[in-house]
């Protein structure tokens, strides 16, 4: 029922109805002109004719011309279906076209009568002749009837079946119904032509429209040739999708452009309270520590010139932990809100590590570790060199502070493993020593995690080491981690090599 209500609301559909509609009241209005016009046209020119033929029969008796009279009305009956009867005064037959004209006239004993109101329709009626309408009984016949006296007293009789013209006229309705059904069907394959011409575009328009409606500028109007209205309209929706795809693009990344604004705003907020709260945490030891030996010094509470020297060397050491801390925060936060950017480039990974144990050596001499270097000369990667360095030296410094001796072994080893198939380098470094708790191997790359407070504040650490390779490497979105071994505990990261 619906698909139906949805047919009737077509183009097509109203298009065909319309002009059907059109063609049966044109129909209509012939059959109407037909039966109420056409007759009384008919009759009309018959009645003209008639008269005309009074005329010529009087004007012959009056003017007795030399001609043959007999053939003309025997030409005017034959050419115009007349049937012609003249009488001479004394009721004698002059001529008849039709002796049955005569023989019916005599059945009318109306018609004894020169011109007997009573008889038929009357149609028109002059001081020398009438016209009427009669119909014969017998015959079943209906004929229009001239009755005239003419000037030299001779009787007129002249008629015409009209019977022929009522049966012409249901021959023609009847061939109006016919064509009736016919132009229907023609107007149906010109409906359907029509509508394809006209009624697809419209469609097509509509679909574009409706499309356009949900924000899908993807269709265009084909622009045919043809300069109409329709075309006109397509290339009109054509600029209007343009114009509002280009203003609905220009909107869209205003406010991705505002919505970054606000992410950025949002993160700078969060970066600010994380700061500050870390700041805070991570600051109340030093400050206390620099408060207590400062109140000290102030009261004297050593008045010997070495004690105050060491009290101001820790004020000292702990002012510059501080300084060392908020530096190191600030580029934590930057790292970890995509705050940061890297200068990649192509350099020797190997060099790097030399150059990051050569620096560690002070420490590694300390702890009595022997270093490892498992390598090839050369293996060129692509990243920022500075960030990396400080990957490895967290590392490696992490290693030598947990490095223990195992079975006999103290050792840390630096080793670089390239996957070619996957254009990366994997740098391991390991340690000798204990194995880091399962619980603690995820919480170890959180900020200010420490295992061992204790010795992680005598050692100097910030507890964010671990913290700055996980950023960095979540930046450049390669694999890091941890792994516990059997006599120790490997860090490692990869890199993309340069091709």
């Amino acid at each position: 029922m619906k698909k139906f209500k949805n047919a009737l609301k077509s183009v097509r559909v109203k298009l065909f109805i319309t002009l059907s509609f059109v063609i049966l009241l044109i129909i209509a209005f012939l059959i109407l002109v037909n039966n109420f016009v056409f007759g009384q046209f008919y009759i009309y020119s018959k009645t003209k004719a008639l008269k005309s033929v009074y005329e010529v029969v009087n004007n012959y008796y009056i003017n007795s011309q030399n001609i043959d009279l007999e053939i003309q009305l025997e030409r005017i009956a034959i050419n115009n279906n007349f049937d012609i009867l003249i009488k001479n005064d004394q009721n004698v037959n002059v001529y008849t076209s039709n002796k049955d004209f005569f023989s019916t006239l005599g059945q009318m004993n109306e018609m004894t009568s020169r011109f007997n109101a009573n008889l038929g329709e009357m149609i028109e009626k002059e001081e020398d002749f009438t016209i009427k309408k009669i119909k014969d009984n017998k015959n079943d016949i209906t004929y229009i009837l001239l009755s005239a006296t003419l000037d030299n007293d001779y009787l007129l009789y002249i008629r015409i079946p009209i019977t022929s013209i009522q049966e012409s006229v249901k021959i023609s309705n009847n061939f109006l119904y016919l064509m009736a059904g016919f132009a229907i069907l023609i107007a149906a394959v010109i409906v359907s032509y029509v509508s394809r011409k006209f009624g697809d575009p419209i469609t097509e328009l509509n679909d574009i429209a409706r499309k356009m409606s949900n924000l899908d500028f993807s269709h265009r109007y084909r622009i045919t040739d043809t300069e109409d209205e329709i075309n006109n309209l397509g290339k009109s929706i054509n600029v209007m999708s343009d114009k509002l795809e280009k203003t609905i693009k220009q909107l869209r990344n205003t406010n991705i452009e505002l919505e970054k604004d606000i992410e950025e705003k949002s993160q700078i907020d969060e970066m600010r309270k994380s700061f500050i709260s870390d700041v805070s945490h991570e600051l109340k030891t030093p400050i206390a520590l620099i408060q207590g030996y400062s109140e000290g010094l102030l009261e004297n509470v050593n008045t010997d010139e070495e004690s105050r020297k060491f009290y101001a060397e820790v004020i000292l050491d702990e002012t510059n932990k501080m300084d060392r801390l908020v530096k190191q925060l600030l580029e934590l936060m930057k790292l970890e809100y995509g705050k940061r950017e890297f200068e990649d480039k192509p350099f020797n990974m190997v060099e790097l590590e030399k150059e990051v144990v050569r620096k560690s050596q002070v420490m590694l001499e300390e702890k009595e570790v022997q270093i490892k270097l498992k390598t090839v000369d050369e293996i060129n990667v692509l990243a920022d060199d500075f960030y990396i360095e400080q990957v490895m030296s967290n590392y490696l410094t992490n290693a030598i502070k947990h490095v223990k001796a195992v079975n006999g072994e103290k050792y840390i080893q630096v080793e670089n493993v390239v996957n070619v198939d996957k254009n990366k380098v994997r740098v391991k470094v390991f340690n000798t020593g204990d194995n880091i708790a399962e619980e603690d191997i995820a919480r170890i790359w959180n900020r200010f995690y420490k295992i061992d407070e204790s010795r992680n504040r005598e050692n100097g650490g910030t507890g964010i080491g671990l913290s700055f390779v996980k950023a960095i490497m979540s930046n450049y979105g390669n694999v890091y981690g941890v792994i516990n071994k059997e006599n120790g505990v490997e860090f490692y990261l990869e890199l993309d090599l340069k091709i």
